[in-house]
């Protein structure tokens, strides 16, 4: 009997409802392909209820997602919408509700897409930033007083916590060891390689000045690595050095674990150079429980029902649910190739409206690929 995967849909706002479409439609036919099958429920949670009812992601809501294998969601934010109440009322109640501690981003230049990187090759930008999702200052402590005078105070307090900060870092750990068990990363040295190595996770934080979150994590970090990972070389870099070998040597990058706001950061900067928020797909993920996976990208309200933005991301958003949450790992490979394929030998251009194919050309044609697979 095949197996069946109960789905959320939550196509969302602006282009959500067009990419997540080719996302549905390339998903479909990876399930016919390999035997599996996708039980879809659309939500309608986004800008436009919440323009008629004040509803964001109400408690009702987050009891029945937790009986889904997964959550496929399009874009959040609307014009009409003052920002951070859908951001806050969807996004971070999802992440924080359903405890999605992972925020998975892989960074990949696929052939045919531009960087804006001189010289960089589809080989040399290819790694997983691992970022915590759920602490930080993103946890909702501190508050203002005074508000509106010339003593109004602000505070928005980082926090960490032992637990919150492993449990990022083993994750990490062993996403190392899954992408390099088959094929040591071709950035080791041959001194590493005789030393036992075949991956490296890299921390990224601020221990020169944030003293206290960072040296927690170091900690960490380095007595999980050394007593559970031996086969990992470990590495550290300030996150403003990392920003800067992101653009000068990305080649230099395996995975990456890192904080809540650095890895916020870094990601889109990651993004920029894989080509652009057209490509770039996420997860936020709780290996225990529920998964929501998302493109990059927001709701690129000026291009609504027009056809014409890149569906790319949101595919490779499918890719990532059905490898990093569902196990479903021939499907995901086929959608990447695939992606692959078209990116190569078929779009002109990511940028909206420049692909020489509207949205759902682009994803019938990853569909067909797909469809074609021959592994």
């Amino acid at each position: 009997m095949s197996k069946t995967y109960r789905i959320a849909v939550m196509p969302g706002d602006g282009t959500g409802p067009e990419v997540t479409a080719e996302a549905v439609k390339v998903l479909k036919v990876a399930a016919d392909k390999f035997g599996f099958k996708v039980d879809l429920t659309d939500y309608d949670f986004g800008g436009e209820r919440y323009k008629r009812t004040g509803e964001t992601l109400p408690d009702s809501a987050i009891e029945e997602l937790r009986g889904y294998d997964s959550i496929l969601l399009g874009a959040i934010g609307h014009p009409d919408v003052k920002p951070g109440i859908l951001e806050k009322g969807i996004l971070l109640k999802a992440r924080f509700a359903l405890d999605q501690y992972i925020n998975l981003r892989p960074v990949r230049l696929y052939p045919g897409v531009e960087t804006p990187l001189k010289d960089a090759k589809p080989e040399d930008i290819n790694f997983v930033v691992v970022r915590e999702n759920t602490e930080d200052a993103y946890a909702g402590m501190g508050g203002v007083v005074h508000y509106g005078t010339s003593n109004e105070v602000a505070t928005q307090t980082a926090v960490y916590t032992r637990a919150g900060v492993e449990r990022a870092i083993r994750y990490a750990f062993e996403c190392a060891k899954k992408r390099n068990a088959k094929k040591p990363w071709r950035g080791l040295s041959q001194k590493d390689l005789d030393a036992g190595y075949i991956g490296q996770l890299t921390l990224v934080g601020k221990t020169n000045v944030l003293t206290f979150l960072f040296d927690l994590w170091e900690r960490a970090f380095h007595e999980i690595g050394a007593a559970e990972y031996p086969e990992i070389k470990r590495d550290y870099n300030h996150v403003d050095a990392c920003c800067m070998w992101f653009v000068k040597n990305p080649q230099w990058y395996d995975v990456i674990v890192t904080g809540n706001l650095f890895g916020d950061i870094i990601t889109d900067l990651g993004a920029m150079i894989q080509g652009g928020m057209g490509v770039a797909a996420g997860g936020n993920i709780n290996p225990q429980g529920v998964s929501m996976f998302e493109p990059i990208g927001g709701s690129a309200p000026k291009y609504t029902g027009m056809n014409i933005i890149n569906p790319l991301a949101a595919i490779g958003s499918a890719h990532l649910m059905l490898d990093a949450a569902l196990g479903e790992t021939k499907a995901a490979e086929a959608i990447e190739a695939a992606i692959m394929d078209v990116t190569a030998n078929k779009m002109k251009s990511m940028a909206a409206g420049k692909m020489g194919y509207s949205t759902t050309e682009v994803g019938d044609l990853v569909a067909q690929r797909v469809a074609d697979y021959k592994g």
